[in-house]
């Protein structure tokens, strides 16, 4: 997994990505922008269940780092008077603790919630400006690494639930051209392929309305069933069995499941 942060004294310029520049950017642009934040000075929560007084205090000041279980508290926490506010005041650790890979794959979604709650588009332009800049730097980046820090298809998930759209992430995606990018389209695919087929978007929305959730899913399908075929069999990246998947995740009804290449272990 990589870094957090690049160290300039073991690693020349010229041999970073230009992905990893341009998220090491982001990652500093966060921490401009969002210094100096806090909680609000009302902000309360349950002493038992969430933390002590002295921990709730900690967000009240600004620029302390918080210990790994105090971070992970505050924003996996959903029921803050002003969740927006508490994500600011945590956001430049807690950015560098999702690219650190401090944060497990699986929580993904539960990111994904979290930059929901705090309606990051709300914010005023520079701060707003800050996290979308993070967050397409850091899914670029994601795409073209071998061995990302989350999975992209769980990283879509964590994009799509912040931003509230599909669309952007996958045209990202679809532009680039580059056989790591492929890989983890096959991988994606393998993963998606049974929700698909049961007409289900493969990750839950759980602040979006149903049309949009079925909006969403159909936008994926789509794109599946027209980008991955050629671009997998060029590079060699998916089997027979999983090409005839994603073929039929563009059919409906009886001409999708009266197809001799529906699986078996579907019915």
């Amino acid at each position: 997994m990589n870094p957090a942060t690049t160290n300039p004294s073991t690693t020349n310029v010229e041999d970073i990505p230009p992905t990893r520049l341009r998220l090491d950017r982001a990652l500093d642009r966060l921490d401009v922008v969002f210094r100096g934040m806090t909680a609000r000075a009302d902000e309360a929560q349950c002493d038992c269940h969430w933390g002590s007084e002295e921990e709730l205090a900690l967000l009240k000041i600004p620029d302390v780092e918080l210990d790994p279980d105090l971070l992970y508290r505050t924003w996996h926490a959903c029921d803050w008077t002003d969740h927006g506010a508490v994500l600011r005041r945590v956001l430049p650790q807690f950015a560098r603790a999702l690219v650190g890979g401090l944060v497990e794959p699986h929580q993904m979604d539960e990111v994904g919630r979290s930059f929901s709650r705090g309606h990051c588009y709300r914010w005023p332009v520079r701060q707003s400006t800050a996290v979308w800049e993070f967050l397409h730097a850091w899914w670029a980046h994601s795409l073209t690494d071998p061995d990302p820090v989350a999975p992209v298809h769980e990283l879509l998930a964590l994009c799509t639930e912040a931003s509230g759209t599909i669309g952007p992430w996958l045209a990202v995606w679809e532009r680039l051209d580059h056989p790591v990018a492929d890989r983890h389209l096959a991988e994606a695919a393998a993963q998606w392929e049974y929700d698909l087929l049961r007409d289900e978007l493969p990750w839950s929305m759980w602040w979006w309305e149903d049309d949009d959730t079925d909006a969403a899913r159909t936008e994926l399908s789509a794109w599946l069933v027209r980008h991955v075929p050629a671009r997998l069999q060029a590079q060699d990246d998916a089997t027979e069995e999983l090409l005839h998947l994603v073929r039929l995740i563009g059919l409906t009804g009886p001409a999708r499941y009266e197809d001799p290449h529906w699986p078996s272990d579907r019915h």
